[in-house]
């Protein structure tokens, strides 16, 4: 069934492509003279026939883009198949030294980056030119009138409302979002790094060179270290995930039950410990386990121990501490979510569970578990995909640490792919890898989701619970 519905959908794109590219030849061949000169000047039928508001829209932005590969977008875009070859360098054959300025790489990449969208846009205007011009004739062969400016600006602010609204947030998509995905990808596959950097070092593309190193065990390969990371951010992500749910669902059963006396009390605790930022404390349970820490110097103290605990410097105890001190931070979000779910579950369920001779387990087990999982099962997932990037954790507590020389690429043992990304960048300058890491999280990040949605209750059954 589901190598049918991906047939299916490669046959509605490829009937829909044939469909258009059909519209586009019978318009230029049944068009008239404006019609046809629009397939090169942009808006001169809308123009030519009254439509003046369309008209001078597409072709300002038909004269903009050929302004801007004019003077700014084609003099990049025709480097990018070396990303420049003359690097800034000093010239020192004559008295002075003088500055001879060349490419520079990175600018290139940018910039026909942004020349490409810039020709996909035009071409989307182009379309709608198209578009434009044979509904026109289609209208006035039909003996009707063509919209004027002020229904034209009537319609933006009517039935075309949404396309109004959203036109700028789209830009900025594409502009603060899209693009820079889209030059880090592009960066996967160079070997811009610390010794490469324009535009002094000019950097050029590698291929898979970047792939095959981070992918490759042994020697100067990040194979080895890739697989220690990813294993540990894999499981750090399934028992912040599931311990924190579990434990926080606990928590407010507890606080919920009948009989439990200052249960406001308990609830505002649990939201100050929300309320006091990660920055502080985070950063303060740190040092209260280092080595000279609170903790280590009063078990010191009383002759609990004889020398102090290696909380953040064996591989071992820092990663059982993260977790915990995790499930400290993580619980009173959990229990304050969970407390208003269970009051949602018709008591109803629980006395009929009760006269049927069911213990208390037994009704977790086949009334609250079933319906916390069907109601919170988006949640489920939207936290364990933001625990494989949770930065601030594991960042403040122990920075990544503890290092080792096994591990290379500035990577320690409790460091994410988040983190190690982070030191890739800030610490080494080691773009072109960490470009290649940050395409890796979002495969592993999109496998997981996708996979995992797709076995959600709420999803697989939407009626499951009405």
């Amino acid at each position: 069934m589901g190598k049918s519905g991906k047939t299916s959908s490669v046959g509605k794109a490829l009937k829909w492509c044939g469909a258009d590219l059909k519209e586009i030849g019978v318009t230029f061949a049944e068009g008239d003279w404006k019609t046809k000169l629009s397939f090169v000047i942009m808006g001169f039928g809308p123009l030519m026939r009254g439509q003046i508001l369309r008209g001078v829209s597409l072709l300002a932005a038909e004269a903009l883009y050929i302004y801007y590969m004019a003077t700014f977008g084609a003099g990049y875009l025709k480097d990018i198949g070396t990303l420049g070859t003359v690097a800034t360098h000093t010239d020192t054959s004559g008295i002075i030294p003088v500055t001879v300025y060349g490419d520079n790489s990175f600018f290139i990449l940018l910039y026909s980056l942004l020349s490409l969208f810039f020709t996909a846009a035009i071409l989307f205007l182009w379309r709608v030119n198209i578009r434009q011009n044979y509904r026109a004739e289609k209208l006035l062969k039909e003996g009707k009138k063509l919209p004027t400016i002020r229904q034209d600006i009537q319609s933006l602010l009517n039935q075309h409302f949404d396309k109004t609204l959203l036109a700028l947030p789209c830009i900025g998509v594409f502009v603060f979002t899209v693009l820079p995905i889209a030059f880090m990808i592009c960066i996967a596959f160079t070997n811009y790094d610390v010794n490469h950097q324009s535009p002094t070092n000019l950097f050029t593309w590698v291929g898979l060179e970047n792939f095959r190193n981070l992918l490759s065990i042994g020697g100067s390969g990040f194979g080895s270290t890739f697989v220690t990371v990813l294993l540990w951010t894999l499981v750090w992500a399934f028992f912040a995930t599931f311990l924190n749910y579990f434990l926080g669902m606990g928590v407010a059963i507890l606080i919920n039950r009948k009989g439990i006396k200052f249960k406001k009390l308990w609830r505002t605790i649990l939201v100050m410990t929300i309320a006091i930022p990660q920055i502080v404390s985070l950063l303060y349970v740190s040092k209260m386990f280092a080595a000279d820490g609170l903790v280590n110097g009063y078990l010191l103290k009383w002759g609990l121990i004889k020398q102090a605990i290696p909380f953040w410097t064996q591989a071992g105890y820092a990663r059982v501490m993260i977790i915990l001190i995790n499930v400290w931070i993580g619980i009173p979000y959990m229990v304050l979510m969970a407390t208003g779910l269970l009051m949602n579950i018709p008591e109803d369920l629980y006395e009929s569970a009760r006269i049927d001779g069911a213990n208390g387990f037994q009704m977790f087990r086949k009334i609250t578990l079933p319906y916390m999982l069907f109601v919170t099962g988006p949640y489920l997932l939207t936290s364990f995909t933001g625990n494989l990037n949770n930065f601030n954790v594991i960042y403040l507590l122990s920075q990544g640490g503890p290092k080792s020389m096994k591990l290379t690429g500035g990577a320690g043992y409790t460091d994410l792919l988040i983190t190690w990304l982070y030191k890739m960048t800030v610490n080494d300058t080691n773009y072109r890898m960490a470009a290649v890491i940050g395409i890796l999280i979002f495969v592993v990040t999109a496998v997981i989701s996708l996979s995992v949605y797709r076995l959600l209750p709420s999803v697989k059954d939407e009626e499951g619970f009405q």
